[in-house]
């Protein structure tokens, strides 16, 4: 009977461990996903074209282009 006494009396407060437990996870893998995330961001800023330059069809079918 002491079993049960104890897991009634004790489940809110396992409950919240586990809710803090989930959050926890949850922040750590958004906080991966943003960092891996920037990442790719800086990558795809620095590939844009300059709007001031013409579009060409050597640099269009250039295999050389950086």
């Amino acid at each position: 009977m002491g079993i049960h006494y104890d897991y009634k009396s004790t489940r809110s407060a396992k409950l919240m461990e586990k809710q803090a437990k989930r959050e926890k996870k949850l922040a750590e893998k958004k906080a991966k996903r943003l960092a891996k995330d920037g990442q790719k961001k800086d990558e795809a800023k620095s590939k844009t074209l300059d709007a001031s330059k013409p579009i060409t069809l050597d640099f269009l079918t250039n295999p050389n282009k950086e």
